[in-house]
């Protein structure tokens, strides 16, 4: 048994009605979902939502949504652990079965990364497996910036250092979490220890909470499309 929770309610605030706007001509939601089905790996694939018209946009896309979320788990800000954790309690399975969180605003969300995550957290008994991206410049070398435009280094002693000799570091792609039901049921975070993390690159990778992002991210998916025939 593996099982796929999309959480997507239906109160988004900064893009209205996000989950389910549509996409370059398909609702949100529908990429995640077609991605899941792609992917071959989830027996069930599960959307949790306090909306009906959610609800009914990703039955059509063939997910199934066999409860309402109740209201206390549908504010903006819950987090996303007690979220999946209430979804796989409303399912009832067992605490070793594979639960992935599919985000329903993840349109880069590719099938193959989904079973490379459920590989990983097999293969290297991970306790959880997030999807993570490279920083594309030094964040050691950040800037702040002041009310009046002044700015200073964040850590001046790495002013003279050059950005080929700092590590890299390593962000949440906002994609898709990989852990057992167990694990989810704990009520831990997907960083604890024994996290390990799943790279992707960064074409396929766009936070979407503003207007800004999402045209970003809609010209981000034409040249992809265009690129790949």
């Amino acid at each position: 048994m593996t099982l796929c929770v999309i959480p997507a309610r239906g109160g988004s605030k900064r893009i209205p009605r996000k989950n389910i706007r549509p996409f370059l001509g398909r609702p949100m939601i529908a990429w995640s979902i077609a991605a899941a089905q792609e992917a071959g790996v989830f027996d069930r694939i599960v959307v949790s939502t306090d909306d009906p018209e959610i609800a009914d946009c990703a039955r059509a896309e063939g997910a199934e949504v066999p409860f309402v979320r109740a209201a206390e788990l549908s504010d903006d800000t819950t987090p996303t652990v007690p979220v999946i954790a209430d979804a796989i309690a409303q399912v009832s399975v067992p605490p070793d079965t594979p639960v992935c969180c599919l985000y329903a605003t993840a349109p880069f969300v590719t099938a193959a990364a989904l079973k490379d995550g459920l590989s990983l957290l097999n293969d290297e008994h991970a306790r959880s497996v997030v999807s993570v991206t490279s920083y594309p410049f030094p964040i050691q070398r950040a800037l702040s910036r002041d009310d009046d435009g002044r700015i200073a280094m964040v850590d001046p002693g790495l002013m003279q250092t050059r950005s080929q000799d700092l590590p890299e570091r390593w962000h949440d792609a906002g994609q898709f979490y990989w852990a057992s039901a167990g694990v989810w049921a704990s009520g831990g975070g997907m960083f604890d220890t024994g996290a390990h993390g799943l790279v992707l690159p960064r074409h396929r990778v766009q936070d979407i909470d503003t207007e800004e992002d999402w045209q970003r991210a809609e010209f981000m998916m034409q040249a992809l499309q265009a690129a790949e025939g």
